[in-house]
């Protein structure tokens, strides 16, 4: 009974700090490393969650959001904490997955093929996820599992959009950074927000983003930018991270409403759509 008290009153002491004074110091970052012996292979993932809501959690007194996060290739699963320390922040349990091993074979593109023969590796990536989550249950047990959030970033954000057309029910919004392969689903069953570049290099695949009549309908949210592709990491300038950390803040804190922020100028190279 003492102990029950005691925590009671260190949460309450921890709540009043108050979501808007929570920063990097209030969260707890964690990697852990778990192996598939029906793969034979190790899957690492690293976690960031806010120290009170773990602590909350733990004494059951709320149920920790989960978003997943999915890094793009040959990009880390660690080279996304703007992006995890913010779903932290708002009292998430973010998990970054590292799908990627050196001893995989490397990305291929395969025309003619589904997604362009990048099927194994999103098929790898719904494995990781769904053994990340089973030892994760085990670990934090107070958490919904039943409603994600996925995020990913290029092949990460096509991980994500195709884990979502095979689990929908699972799925509580997705939000993906200039995934290339894997298109949108169309039919309203939970809101989505993509960020697009504006890149020579990297194009999206025909077919994936909807007419903006029907993205309106399934509410898909498009963001138009003026970033590289390989910005949307941890490794791009403090304005890009900052301009899809301030969008995405306002999408989570109403996922039914339209976003249209203004792209952050990059000088020339600055534009208002995609390619």
């Amino acid at each position: 009974m003492t102990r029950g008290i005691t925590v009671l009153l260190v949460l309450c002491v921890v709540s009043a700090v108050g979501y808007l004074t929570a920063s990097k110091w209030a969260i707890r970052h964690q990697t852990l490393t778990f192996f598939d012996a029906s793969r034979q292979r190790p899957v690492e993932i690293a976690i960031a969650v806010r120290r009170d809501k773990e602590m909350q959690a733990e004494a059951g007194l709320t149920e920790l959001p989960v978003a997943v996060l999915n890094h793009g290739n040959t990009v880390k699963f660690t080279e996304y904490s703007f992006l995890a320390n913010l779903f932290a922040v708002r009292g998430y349990l973010a998990v970054s997955i590292q799908h990627d091993l050196p001893t995989d074979a490397p990305l291929v593109t395969k025309v003619g093929e589904p997604y362009v023969g990048r099927l194994p590796v999103y098929e790898k990536g719904v494995a990781n996820i769904e053994f990340a989550i089973a030892k994760l249950k085990a670990i934090v047990p107070n958490a919904d599992y039943q409603h994600l959030t996925m995020v990913g970033h290029s092949n990460g954000g096509d991980i994500s959009m195709y884990y979502a057309q095979l689990h929908p029910e699972r799925i509580r919004r997705v939000v993906t950074l200039d995934n290339l392969r894997v298109p949108f689903m169309i039919d309203g069953r939970f809101k989505t927000l993509t960020f697009r570049s504006h890149d020579p290099v990297f194009k999206t695949d025909p077919g994936v983003i909807p007419a903006k009549d029907v993205c309106d309908k399934a509410g898909i949210t498009v963001v138009k930018t003026g970033f590289q592709h390989t910005e949307m990491s941890d490794r791009g300038p403090d304005d890009v991270k900052n301009a899809i950390a301030a969008s995405l803040d306002r999408f989570l804190d109403d996922s039914s409403a339209v976003i249209r922020p203004k792209p952050v100028p990059r000088g020339a190279s600055a534009v208002a759509s995609a390619r």
